[in-house]
């Protein structure tokens, strides 16, 4: 019935005529011709051709079915032409008489391209059809993405069915890269450009999806905005940035040109592509912020969490390290330095991301001044003191033996750490920094503080894929019992048994330098990281390749050979009968 659906109402006769015509008639075979001649290709010159590609046995269905197709073909060539040619109220006007011929056979298979092609070059479809196709799954599935923007544009509900799926892939992808067991300092989460994640399969698929529909687009950013808020999830900010500028690469004006983000993303995002902001693009981010004029000031809501997106506040932190080192150089403090301010400025409001929108209270956070005369001047003194040490360690040594390196932390470093969430965050990319830079000594040094931060900063996945990379930098350091008990029982198994993510990230760092930890100290670790019953599979399955590799490294029975014994057997006693 599918083949033939619609032909009826077109009065075009099909399959069940010919069944019809066969059971009520007395002579078949002239029923047959006459139906043939009634349906068949109306062309005097076929009545010769025909009986000749029956003499060499081609059936009429295979001649009649490659004519259908060659028809479709030039048919399909048609339509798409038509939507091309003439003035636009002529074009769609012919498209849409087609459109009102053909839809009764959209439901048969051979014809539903034709239909489909049709509806695909209207810029908008008629209601009706729509619901039409809407209601039946199959057509739903096989008509083109630009026919289902117009479905998508009047029925958020499915659109956000279609989009779920995706949004929830983008997720598991980006913590599949920070629980990637391939530790590396020089490949890390921030490592693609940003070019090369707008390739990847969901923002290409979103893109495709949204066309240059701002209705599609609005609806996209809601769906990230809620879902940000739902869960905190700042890989949902990378996405509303990737997805702006995925629109911006094609050149869609009708999107780019209304959201007011745009040239805002586009200038972070070439600043994010060289992991660093320069003065230039400094004072053009500061215009932008600036520019927010009074009765605008959602557009904040907006940037604060394209400002959230992790690949931005990685670009602004790195940045305010360097800063720092170079205010060393110059003896110049953090306040008057007006670029290190804007960078601060928008790590605030980058942070401050989930506060605005969850309020609705449209302003930028307010910095603390003690942020900036007396946390950032401390971490200078970081760098001073290390700076104190080298050149401490190349001069002639006296009597008096070197100078030892600073043990203690400042109590104030501590409690920055713990309660100011800017602090926090650049706190942390300082000790990536001198990680980084193989500085055991300020490492351990500053190491103590990150057992409490604000909001468990430290047990972050990101901070800590970025930490057990650039750890590799010191392996050999694994060996030194002193070096292990500060980093594993100082550190990270404070937090193992209540955060799972920091059990993965252990052993994920265990796996890849197992080989340079003492024995003594890898059997405990073993012990002490031992998966519970409430353990996800992950841990488990970590757990159990961690095993597997150490059991590889032990020497089998074989190699072992025993020491033949010095000791001369005993002679056996007897017992003495029981009586």
């Amino acid at each position: 019935a599918e083949m033939y659906a619609g032909l009826q109402e077109l009065g075009v006769a099909n399959g069940e005529d010919l069944k019809e015509t066969l059971t009520n008639c007395t002579e078949p075979l002239k029923a047959i011709e006459q139906f043939q001649t009634e349906n068949g290709v109306l062309l005097p010159s076929l009545q010769y051709a025909l009986p000749f590609l029956d003499l060499h046995g081609t059936p009429r269905l295979e001649f009649h079915q490659s004519v259908f197709d060659e028809l479709r073909e030039k048919l399909l060539e048609r339509v798409s032409a038509i939507a091309l040619e003439g003035k636009v109220e002529e074009r769609y006007k012919k498209l849409e008489d087609l459109l009102e011929k053909s839809f009764s056979l959209v439901k048969m298979p051979s014809i539903q391209p034709v239909v489909m092609c049709v509806m695909k070059h209207l810029p908008k479809v008629p209601e009706k059809k729509l619901k039409l196709v809407m209601a039946d799954k199959d057509l739903y599935k096989a008509c083109a993405v630009e026919v289902k923007r117009q479905i998508w544009q009047d029925n958020q509900a499915l659109f956000g069915d279609e989009v779920s799926p995706l949004l929830k892939q983008y997720i598991l992808e980006k913590e599949n890269i920070l629980f990637s067991n391939d530790i590396s300092f020089l490949q890390n989460f921030f490592s693609p450009s940003p070019k090369t994640r707008r390739q990847g399969e969901v923002v290409q698929k979103l893109t495709q999806m949204i066309g240059k529909n701002v209705k599609l687009y609005d609806m996209v950013l809601q769906f990230l905005r809620t879902l940000f808020l739902r869960t905190r999830n700042v890989h949902y900010c990378t996405l509303r940035a990737e997805l702006l500028m995925s629109l911006h690469d094609l050149e869609i004006s009708e999107i780019c040109t209304v959201d007011p983000c745009h040239k805002f993303t586009w200038c972070l995002d070439a600043c994010i592509r060289e992991k660093f902001v320069d003065n230039k693009r400094a004072r053009e981010l500061q215009g932008f912020l600036d520019g927010v004029k009074k009765g605008q000031e959602q557009v904040l809501g907006d940037l604060s969490m394209i400002l959230c997106d992790p690949f931005a506040i990685n670009t602004l932190a790195l940045s305010t390290i360097r800063h720092l080192q170079d205010l060393v150089g110059q003896d110049t403090l953090p306040r008057e330095s007006p670029d290190l301010l804007l960078l601060l400025r928008m790590l605030s409001l980058g942070q401050g991301a989930w506060d605005m929108i969850d309020s609705q209270v449209f302003k930028e956070p307010k910095m603390e001044a003690e942020l900036i005369t007396r946390f950032l001047p401390l971490l200078m003194s970081f760098v001073v003191d290390d700076h104190t040490f080298t050149v401490d360690q190349k001069l002639p040594s006296e009597e008096k033996g070197p100078i030892p390196y600073p043990s203690t932390i400042p109590e104030a470093f501590t409690k920055f750490l713990q309660e100011n969430r800017i602090a926090c965050e650049i706190g942390l990319y300082y000790i990536l920094h001198i990680t980084k830079q193989r500085n055991k000594n300020a490492f351990l040094r500053l190491l103590p503080a990150l057992v409490e931060t604000f909001s468990d900063l430290a047990f972050s996945d990101i901070f800590l894929h970025l930490l057990t990379g650039n750890l590799t930098l010191l392996s050999d350091e694994f060996a030194l019992e002193e070096f292990c008990t500060s980093l594993f029982d100082g550190f990270f198994l404070t937090a193992c048994s209540r955060k799972e993510n920091v059990h993965r990230h252990v052993l994920r760092l265990l796996l890849h330098l197992h080989h340079k930890v003492a024995p003594a100290k890898l059997e405990s670790l073993q012990k002490a990281l031992e998966p519970t019953k409430q353990s996800g599979e992950a841990v488990k399955e970590l757990y159990n390749q961690l095993g597997e590799k150490l059991e590889l490294r032990k020497p089998s029975p074989a190699q072992v050979t025993e020491a033949p014994s010095m000791e001369l057997p005993l002679p056996t006693v007897p017992t003495p009968a029981s009586r």
